[in-house]
């Protein structure tokens, strides 16, 4: 069985991920800092955006990599992944404009939270209590 639904979340979330490079890279290049922060607060924060989406992704989509591959039902797969995608793209977008509080922030870390527990509860759940009746 080929794991279509998290192929197709992972491809997403790596065009996401290549946008949110492009702008450290863009910023880089119209600043001229090569290395580091400089000082310069928006390359801070776009430095920051790129770096926490690839702290929280990877291991997100394993996850729903691993319960494709293990047969849990397209419906839940698709709102796992489709709930990470938006959760990632509101953080980015919220942390992106502000470095404090704000909406696109909470909720999307929030977001993003949930989805990892419900997967890895179910992963558990699966593990310990399909696989062992």
């Amino acid at each position: 069985m080929m794991p279509r639904i998290s192929l197709l979340f992972a491809s997403l979330h790596a065009i996401v991920y290549v946008a949110l490079a492009m702008r450290v890279v863009l910023h880089r290049r119209a600043t001229r800092i090569g290395v580091g922060h400089g000082g310069d607060e928006a390359l801070t924060r776009r430095v920051r955006v790129h770096g926490n989406f690839a702290e929280y992704v990877p291991l997100a989509l394993l996850l729903l990599a691993l319960l494709e591959l293990s047969g849990v039902g397209a419906g839940l797969l698709w709102s796992f992944g489709a709930a990470l995608l938006a959760g990632r793209v509101l953080h980015a977008i919220g942390l992106g404009g502000s470095a404090g509080y704000s909406f696109g922030r909470f909720s999307g870390a929030l977001l993003t939270f949930l989805v990892l527990l419900a997967m890895a509860l179910l992963g558990l759940w699966r593990t310990l209590v399909v696989y062992t009746l």
